[in-house]
């Protein structure tokens, strides 16, 4: 039976996303996600950088999952946040990192989902219209929305949710027109409800949470054991030297601490192209 059955659990947000915790969490669960309002979550900080964003990226959403239940009076709170960056691998390309944090101060739990993928995260800018509208269409407009301002990135000037191609033109002439140098920056409106991709990658971010929700602590029953983290080792095929290439996954409970290090079981060794010593 669930642990959160006929549980409340409050949610926090503005940006329209129990639209995708609240489907993949009330069935599953039995539980009910109870939207919170009135509060302005961007006090917490802003893709924008017209607010920055105090603390780290979990430490972020467990201020609003905090928020949430207090307004609430809930004792079991939910929150997502992002991050966007370089891709790990090659630097080149936008990266999303998604959290889900449920807060469940009757167990004294903080379990925590998260997913990561590419984004839809761009910049451009421009004082040629067409060229904003081709960026706009690599972007994915109108579906994910835009934002422009005068100058440069730093304008605090802006204007965010740009959602159709008569407000885009409207924007981009008067920021063109407020700008000392005549240009206009645009970038990917990165709030869940104006960025489809970004909104997915939530939804997988609570599809994790639920996965280790539903599974208990070995030692102690607890739900939230799952993954923290992998220790790196997996011998080379060919010399038998230890590689960076993760050997082991770490689990762990977020009530107990109990520990579990298991080996993977899809594969023994690395490639040796995969081998500092074979590959220097």
């Amino acid at each position: 039976m669930s642990r959160y059955r006929g549980q409340s659990i409050a949610l926090l947000t503005q940006h329209g996303k129990e639209r995708v915790i609240a489907p993949a969490l009330e069935p599953a669960l039995d539980c009910r996600v109870q939207l919170v309002t009135g509060y302005d979550t961007d006090q917490l900080g802003t893709f924008t950088r017209d607010k920055p964003r105090p603390g780290t990226q979990l430490e972020a959403a467990r201020r609003k999952a905090r928020v949430g239940m207090t307004l609430s009076g809930l004792p079991v709170g939910l929150a997502s946040e992002g991050s966007f960056a370089a891709d790990p691998w090659t630097g080149m390309f936008a990266w999303n990192v998604e959290m889900v944090v449920l807060l469940d101060d009757r167990l004294g739990l903080e379990v925590v989902g998260m997913a990561q993928g590419a984004a839809r995260s761009a910049q451009l800018q421009t004082a040629d219209w067409a060229a904003l509208e081709q960026y706009a269409q690599q972007q994915g407009f109108p579906e994910h929305q835009l934002v422009l301002r005068p100058e440069g990135p730093d304008d605090p000037r802006l204007d965010k949710g740009l959602a159709d191609w008569a407000a885009l033109r409207a924007s981009f002439e008067r920021c063109r027109a407020e700008a000392a140098n005549g240009q206009v920056y645009a970038e990917n409106d990165l709030r869940a409800h104006a960025n489809p991709t970004r909104m997915q990658r939530i939804a997988e971010a609570t599809r994790d949470l639920l996965q280790r929700l539903q599974t208990a602590c070995p030692a102690c029953d607890a739900p939230g054991y799952g993954l923290v983290g992998r220790e790196p080792g997996l011998p080379c095929r060919d010399c038998g030297s230890p590689t960076q290439i993760y050997r082991a996954e770490v689990l762990q409970c977020p009530a107990c601490q109990h520990r579990e290090v298991r080996p993977r079981s899809d594969r023994q060794f690395a490639d040796a192209a995969q081998c500092a010593h074979c590959n220097p």
